[in-house]
């Protein structure tokens, strides 16, 4: 949230039981689970998603689902660490396969 926060987007949290009620409702494969989801102007946003990967979602306008991040890599916004790892980001297409859509090296 401090992330999204610092990078200009309004956040408002609700925790909930169960996330993944939520990730099969806007169809994010279970592949590309974790602990976070979120809707932005349309799309989803699940997990460690970097702000940036965001901005450029919304820019780019693309046919798409949203964005993932599975699970919790180090190093990701909101998981600093001083040993990241690399990640990727996944856009989620329509029909519910998923592709690379920014990859972080650390």
């Amino acid at each position: 949230m401090n992330h999204l926060r610092a990078n200009g987007f309004r956040a408002k949290s609700e925790d909930v039981q169960d996330t993944e009620i939520y990730r099969a409702r806007y169809g994010v494969p279970a592949a590309l689970g974790s602990c976070h989801t979120a809707l932005v102007e349309g799309y989803v946003v699940e997990g460690h998603v970097p702000a940036r990967e965001i901005k450029r979602l919304l820019a780019e306008r693309p046919k798409a689902r949203g964005l993932a991040v599975p699970g919790m890599p180090p190093g990701s916004p909101g998981m600093d660490s001083d040993r990241g790892a690399p990640y990727d980001v996944f856009l989620v297409l329509a029909d519910g396969s998923y592709r690379v859509f920014a990859h972080y090296a650390r």
